[in-house]
């Protein structure tokens, strides 16, 4: 009886987990197109309360999803080259900026008069790569290209992502309640109303995040562009996008805002003016953004949020990393009935079976 009540679904969930692991390679398009699916569901519901029929919706759904997409990457790929040849053309005054006002500083703090840096290598390897900067992002692509098998297979499960998108979203209420149909039957009054908080969770986390993403891009753009940076759009863009993974936003928005001023203004208190841009939002995104748009959707505690992450990308790489967060607020709803039932268990309570009964 024990076997039948906990071996065989937990043999089922090894057998499952198996199967993902081993079938890994092949299963990103599936993935992305059901977390899409996932989270557009409500829209499409929504479009259904106003009388369209679910595959007008979910077609509608499909082609604004693809024009974002196309959209970013028309605009992001052409200013991306741009930024990037503005940053290397301003590499030869950086560094003879380096020699006439660092080195010397560094000579008078420090009082040693041996301190010295040869970049004349550099500066030449810079004037002839320069004119060629360009050509990077094309260059790079070019590269991809050479690889036949891995450009087909990208290209293969890129165009995958849409039709199995279409195909889920359409019987995605079909797919819900046959997932259901598979609970055992004395199960489904007890994990019924626990799965219901686990996706209000997930979803109401996934919705506030995008807010704060937002917000944050908004904000670092701004700012950027009030301190005169050139590159202001492009990482206030980047660092907002990026924050979706926790404190590595804020880290890779603040190094390369911090080497991009670096690189433009010969006044290295512009780049403290940068930094005092990143606090800010900082504070602006733990004191305001969190608590108004997230509040206790999740609850994790910041050593709890660090080793999430972390630990989804040890055992997953960067999409553990991308996942690592909703996983934990999903893990959190489970935990949270889990201590409950804990409570109220005679194991807790100090009696025995018969005691409660």
């Amino acid at each position: 009886m024990n076997w039948r009540v906990y071996g065989l679904p937990l043999t089922i969930t090894a057998v499952l987990l198996l199967l993902l692991w081993l079938l890994a390679p092949m299963l990103t398009p599936f993935l992305v197109a059901a977390a899409l699916a996932y989270f557009t569901d409500p829209v499409v519901e929504k479009l259904q309360s106003w009388k369209w029929p679910r595959t007008l919706a979910v077609l509608t759904m499909l082609l604004l999803i693809v024009l974002v997409f196309v959209l970013f990457i028309l605009l992001v790929v052409p200013l991306l080259q741009h930024e990037i040849r503005l940053i290397v053309q301003r590499l030869p005054a950086a560094l003879a900026s380096l020699e006439q006002v660092l080195l010397p500083w560094l000579i008078e703090q420090t009082g040693r008069t041996d301190v010295s840096f040869d970049l004349t290598y550099l500066r030449s390897l810079l004037a002839e790569h320069i004119p060629q900067s360009g050509t990077i992002i094309a260059r790079t692509l070019a590269t991809i290209g050479s690889s036949g098998l891995a450009i087909f297979a990208f290209i293969a499960n890129l165009l995958l992502i849409p039709v199995i998108f279409f195909y889920l979203l359409r019987d995605w209420p079909l797919v819900k309640r046959r997932a259901a149909e598979l609970a055992p039957a004395r199960w489904r009054e007890r994990f019924t109303p626990l799965l219901a908080q686990c996706d209000e969770a997930l979803a109401a986390f996934v919705r506030g995040q995008i807010l704060v993403m937002l917000a944050l891009a908004t904000y670092y753009t701004v700012g950027l562009m009030i301190v005169g940076l050139d590159v202001a759009l492009l990482v206030g863009v980047l660092t907002g996008l990026a924050s979706f993974i926790p404190y590595l936003g804020f880290s890779l928005g603040l190094l390369l805002a911090v080497i991009a001023a670096l690189l433009q203004f010969a006044d290295p208190m512009m780049a403290v003016w940068v930094v005092a841009v990143f606090v800010g939002g900082q504070v602006l995104e733990g004191v305001v953004l969190q608590p108004l748009l997230l509040g206790d959707r999740i609850g994790l505690h910041p050593v709890a949020v660090i080793f999430a992450v972390l630990a989804g990308g040890q055992l997953f790489g960067f999409t553990g990393v991308l996942l690592a967060l909703p996983a934990a607020a999903v893990a959190l709803v489970l935990l949270r009935h889990g201590l409950v039932r804990y409570r109220e268990s005679p194991f807790f309570l100090g009696a025995s079976r018969s005691d409660i009964t």
